[in-house]
């Protein structure tokens, strides 16, 4: 895999290193008065970071630390002003002497106060050990999220682990699938903390983490994944996992909680907690966990936050889609047949399913990854947001697999997504990544909002902007023999396929359509099935989810 690199040559007399020194930085955990930056060199240095209010000026500096090549030194930046911007950059010379060199200028935000308005980004599913995964786009998804100028960047998981063969991971090849993320995330998290949620194949399950110990994937994982990347533990501005594993693991720091601005922000582990490890889990083997499970109901009960995220990179640790998976098992209560309700006998003393404990909460919207696509639904108020991969060079990966698992609002494509929060209302906008050749023509641009929402009243200040899916009305649903398009906001040239659920096209036509006007499509050569809709105009794509039943 070929490697983003920060390059500084060093061919100056007496700075003693005569070849290549490569180095990043990966910001983290921060706070209202605290921040950490771990930075990784390729070669021995002395080094210490610099820090002020104003760009140019760092009247506040670190301890000069011995660091050695290959291994990353946290560094805490504290005593800090809340809800200010500040500047840094980091020092350096050979090990034991010679001029001390600087990095670039980078800034970082400490805690927002209630009131303010801020910018988060979410990402999910980068799968660059595997084919999915184009590091070319993946960067371009990255400096548009540094173009949002957020204050963080979640990362919802499926990023470093290779669970395909998991007796085949050594430690050695968990370092190396850590590892290979330093200089990438490094391109623009020197000034976007990094807040990081497990994945199915981080491959940290219970059920890995009993076989064989300390010699198995799930230990290795953690303990690399905790080396390279500082994820939050429990101090007095998060709250989260205390308890401390053995085989050097310590505190997992898996799931944690904070505040920021007007928002509280929960990120869940959905796999290291089975109720059984001898076998691999199905249904209601996933569990978050008694502790875990406490703890969420604490924190979502506890907090006065007039908006609450929660982040995890499946339901339950199981199942494809949202909306239409959260009935079942822990999440929902019910069996798999929808009608059992299982949850009294199979979860005692817990006070109820994990929906609904999100509804009685006011959670505003429950974050997900796993399918490779973006999908919006509703259910019981909350949001149901499936956050698309940022690196799929085909842009259909997702939507062609799993859109089938969702009710409402799927498209496909490349990208993140981007939360604006104010104190009154948070505004939703799924940013698409295209590489530069897929532009040529002019009829996608790279960094395009493809899909927006609003929740509650950005009256006073945030734009609303609602497109291409929630735009288009198709009708009827199910369909006999005939389709009808609606369109409101587009006038011109338009294209319609029809796929089967393997992506074969089985119809195609182009109409010119006016505004609010229908077009209709026949169908009725169609056999009865689930079926995906493209609608593709000058300025959008829109896909629908098309029954077709006789």
């Amino acid at each position: 895999m070929k490697k983003f690199l920060i390059i500084i040559t060093l061919l100056i007399a007496g700075c003693g290193l005569t070849k290549a020194q490569t180095y990043n930085e990966i910001l983290g955990r921060p706070t209202d008065t605290s921040i950490t930056v771990s930075v990784l060199f390729s070669q021995n240095v002395d080094l210490f970071i610099e820090y002020g209010t104003v760009t140019g000026l760092y009247p506040n500096a670190t301890t000069t630390i011995s660091s050695t090549g290959g291994t990353p030194d946290e560094i805490d930046l504290q005593n800090l002003l809340p809800d200010t911007k500040y500047y840094y950059r980091t020092r350096y010379r050979a090990s034991g002497g010679g001029t001390f060199l600087a990095s670039a200028e980078h800034t970082f935000h400490t805690q927002r106060a209630a009131g303010s308005t801020f910018t988060f980004t979410v990402e999910s599913d980068v799968h660059l050990y595997d084919k999915k995964g184009c590091e070319n786009l993946y960067k371009v998804c990255l400096n548009n999220q540094a173009a949002d100028h957020p204050d963080f960047m979640v990362d919802m998981g499926d990023t470093y682990g290779d669970d395909h063969h998991p007796d085949q991971v050594t430690s050695g090849k968990a370092d190396s699938l850590h590892r290979v993320y330093r200089p990438i995330l490094g391109a623009i998290c020197h000034s976007v903390p990094y807040y990081f949620c497990l994945g199915n194949h981080e491959g940290e399950f219970d059920y890995y983490l009993a076989q064989t110990p300390p010699d198995n994937m799930a230990v290795y994982s953690t303990l690399w994944r905790k080396f390279y990347f500082p994820n939050p533990y429990p101090n007095n501005f998060y709250s989260g996992n205390t308890e401390v594993e053995p085989y050097g693991m310590g505190q997992p720091e898996n799931y944690y909680a904070w505040t920021w601005g007007d928002a509280l922000f929960v990120v869940l582990d959905v796999y290291r907690y089975q109720c059984d490890t001898s076998a691999k889990p199905k249904n209601w083997d996933w569990t978050m966990g008694d502790t875990q499970y406490n703890w969420f109901k604490n924190t979502l009960e506890g907090s006065t936050a007039k908006f609450k995220f929660v982040f995890a990179h499946q339901l339950r640790g199981q199942g494809r889609g949202g909306v239409a998976d959260a009935p079942f098992f822990e999440w929902g209560g019910y069996e798999q047949n929808g009608t059992s309700y299982g949850f009294t006998t199979k979860r005692p003393g817990w006070a109820e399913p994990i929906h609904q404990l999100m509804v009685n909460n006011g959670v505003n919207i429950f974050f997900h990854g796993h399918d490779h696509l973006f999908a919006h639904e509703v259910l019981d108020s909350v949001v149901y947001q499936e956050v698309p991969m940022p690196s799929d060079s085909t842009y259909e990966i997702g939507m062609l697999a799993n859109a089938d698992a969702y009710v409402s609002d799927t498209l496909d494509g490349s990208g993140h997504i981007r939360v604006t929060v104010s104190s009154s209302c948070v505004k939703v906008d799924y940013v698409k990544a295209w590489l530069p050749i897929d532009t040529v023509g002019g009829l996608h641009h790279n960094g395009e909002v493809a899909f927006s929402y609003i929740i509650g009243n950005c009256a006073s200040g945030v734009e609303t902007v609602q497109k291409n899916a929630a735009a288009v009305k198709v009708f009827p649903n199910p369909a006999s023999g005939e389709l009808n398009i609606i369109m409101p906001d587009v006038t011109g040239s338009v294209q319609f396929s029809l796929t089967n659920e393997t992506g074969q096209i089985l119809l195609q036509s182009d109409a010119y359509m006016f505004a609010g006007k229908a077009e209709t499509i026949d169908v009725k050569d169609i056999a009865n099935g689930i079926y995906f809709l493209s609608i593709k105009s000058e300025s959008s794509v829109s896909y629908q989810k098309v029954i077709i039943s006789r």
